[in-house]
């Protein structure tokens, strides 16, 4: 499901109620591979449902630079609401995920073990009980990565 990150905020009331492991984790997720989606399902088999939420446009241009996302953020989002591991999408405009965090409340929050030194968030969740898994990354998969190999292999059709 797509929605405001109040609306996220309000279903998982509902379903803690349940008592459903909320999992949180964020991102660009700017041209999707398989990096993200190994991501995302270790990040789902640490709870019973998964948020994601994603960078707005213009959060991720002030963080990668004036040609970025490739992808825009209602395309991003619809990306990630069809893998079957992710339950939840929402949107942040803030550079940093914190607002977020603190709406969604998560029982397990993830990053990728490339931001294991200053994890934002991650004092709030273990202050309520909660916790930070840091996951390994897949070698290889990066999409600066990919728009690097892109633009080296075609650069010469775009003059």
């Amino acid at each position: 499901m797509i929605a405001s990150l109040q609306a996220v905020a309000d279903e998982l009331g509902m379903l803690r109620g349940l008592g459903k492991k909320v999992v949180f984790t964020n991102g660009c997720f700017d041209i999707l591979h398989p990096g993200h989606i190994d991501l995302l399902r270790r990040a789902r088999a640490l709870g019973d449902v998964l948020v994601v939420a994603i960078n707005s446009d213009a959060s991720v241009a002030r963080m990668k630079g004036p040609n970025r996302p490739i992808i825009p953020q209602h395309e991003r989002a619809e990306l990630l609401n069809g893998m079957e591991m992710v339950d939840f999408v929402c949107t942040f405009d803030e550079d940093t995920p914190l607002e977020a965090i603190l709406r969604i409340r998560p029982d397990v929050l993830v990053k990728g073990a490339d931001w294991t030194a200053n994890i934002v968030g991650q004092a709030q969740v273990e202050r309520w009980g909660g916790k930070v898994a840091a996951l390994p990354l897949v070698e290889g998969y990066s999409t600066s990565e990919i728009l690097e190999r892109v633009l080296s292999r075609y650069a010469f059709r775009l003059q």
